[in-house]
């Protein structure tokens, strides 16, 4: 069923944010915001000629604009042009799979999401920057994929949600790696820390 994974992600995710995440983290409450209007829109859209443009995801690359926005120059210019090469891995990803479809061996969403997730990985180091990338990268695949089929008369929802699904997978594959490697970090410090203690 589309959306389950994004509900069940996003609703974690609002969960954490709200009653889990520190109060003095000064992202706490725009980010807990943020979360509701993307939940609350996601069903909604608008109609423009043959195309739907969800709400969710509207409201998701406007949000990403606006984070962007307070980047320095050089690390705003940097993720402008890492989303532009996930917006052409997207829609590539989009193209092969209306021409050839017989190599998704996998549901689609889990081999997109390997794939932008892996993607974001190798271009970009701060989990931060990687969800900007993907949010931004991904979104403007979405209208870049919708014009290009557009010329064959193809009605195309836009920020759907199987699009939302995609990109709640790809967001959860990226904090669990970015938990794994704090994890291998922690547990580095502490054997270090233990080998020093027996030297002594």
């Amino acid at each position: 069923m589309e959306g389950t994974l994004f509900y069940l992600i996003f609703w974690m995710l609002w969960v954490y944010v709200t009653f889990i995440l520190s109060k003095q983290n000064p992202y706490r409450f725009k980010l807990a915001a943020i979360v509701l209007v993307i939940i609350i829109f996601s069903d909604r859209y608008l109609t423009i000629g043959n195309d739907k443009i969800y709400l969710g995801g509207l409201f998701l690359l406007l949000f990403t604009y606006l984070f962007l926005s307070f980047e320095k120059k050089g690390a705003m210019l940097y993720l402008f042009i890492c989303s532009l090469i996930v917006s052409i891995a997207y829609i590539t990803f989009l193209l092969f799979e209306i021409f050839d479809p017989i190599w998704l061996i996998f549901k689609r969403e889990w081999m997109m999401g390997a794939v932008i997730g892996y993607l974001a990985l190798l271009l970009h180091k701060d989990l931060k920057g990687r969800l900007l990338m993907i949010a931004c990268g991904t979104m403007q695949g979405e209208f870049l994929y919708a014009y290009f089929i557009s010329n064959y008369q193809f009605p195309y929802s836009i920020g759907d949600l199987s699009y939302l699904d995609v990109f709640s997978l790809t967001s959860g594959i990226l904090v669990g790696w970015k938990i794994l490697e704090s994890t291998i970090t922690t547990l580095q410090h502490h054997f270090h820390f233990l080998e020093k203690e027996r030297k002594l």
